[in-house]
């Protein structure tokens, strides 16, 4: 995975002489935050996500793209994964399923395109996007999008590719990006002052829900992009009017190879 951390945490030590106290996000648990993982869907009270508020999927019809209400839950078990580490991590939050994917994890961009500028639209409070196309075309219109997110105060928490090809929209300045360190702690997080990746997370051999009620071990930039959805999560349940920028420095200030002086 040419986007995930290779070196030491403490090889990436970053000192900042701007002092200003780290929000602190003990105690918090994402209550009252409205989060949408895009992606495969979610299952309906799995034991470790727990219920979801809503549940929604992009079709392809002869009039356009449509967002319908669906009781399906997962068609290949990525969502229910992601999902299940957001709750882990902010078990408080709301969460919300936009299926853009179909089985054996395939998709189309312009149904990827029409879930995100429909999530964006809803005003969610963060949108989890463990997912990422190469396709050029698309590239303007998912930075539009995740441009409209960005002044909507809706932070888009997007994973790196886990090849080294040309993807979109973790590359965008207007998203949080992630990639996958191969610490086991589930807390880690770390800042990267060598772009593009913007955070590192855990990612490796991460214990995941899985369709069936069940359980399995991941590894990618996929599953370290949820873990830093749910911190944003809880960032915005103790301070809500955050803006993207805001919630990327309150992640900045809490990244553990981040040192603050006085």
């Amino acid at each position: 995975m040419l986007w995930s951390l290779k070196d030491r945490p403490d090889d990436l030590n970053v000192t900042t002489n701007w002092w200003a106290g780290a929000p602190e996000l003990a105690g918090l648990t994402g209550r009252g935050v409205r989060v949408c993982v895009l992606d495969s869907g979610i299952e309906p009270d799995h034991p470790q996500v727990g219920p979801i508020q809503g549940s929604y999927v992009v079709l392809a019809e002869d009039d356009g793209m449509v967002v319908r209400e669906t009781e399906a839950g997962d068609v290949c078990g990525h969502g229910t994964a992601c999902a299940g580490i957001i709750r882990k991590i902010a078990p408080e939050c709301e969460l919300y399923s936009v299926r853009v994917l179909g089985p054996g994890f395939a998709g189309r961009g312009d149904v990827f395109v029409a879930g995100l500028r429909w999530a964006v639209e809803q005003g969610f409070d963060v949108i989890n996007l463990s997912l990422s196309t190469t396709r050029r075309r698309l590239a303007e219109d998912l930075r539009e999008a995740s441009d409209d997110a960005y002044f909507r105060r809706t932070v888009i928490v997007a994973s790196a590719h886990n090849l080294p090809v040309e993807s979109y929209p973790w590359r965008f300045s207007s998203v949080i990006s992630v990639g996958s360190h191969a610490e086991d702690d589930p807390t880690l997080l770390i800042y990267n002052p060598r772009p593009p990746v913007e955070f590192f997370a855990h990612g490796s051999n991460v214990e995941v829900a899985w369709p069936g009620g069940g359980r399995r071990r991941c590894t990618g930039n996929s599953f370290a992009t949820p873990h830093v959805t749910g911190l944003c999560a809880l960032v915005l349940s103790g301070c809500p009017r955050l803006t993207t920028f805001q919630v990327k420095n309150a992640l900045y200030m809490n990244a553990r190879n981040v040192r603050r002086e006085p």
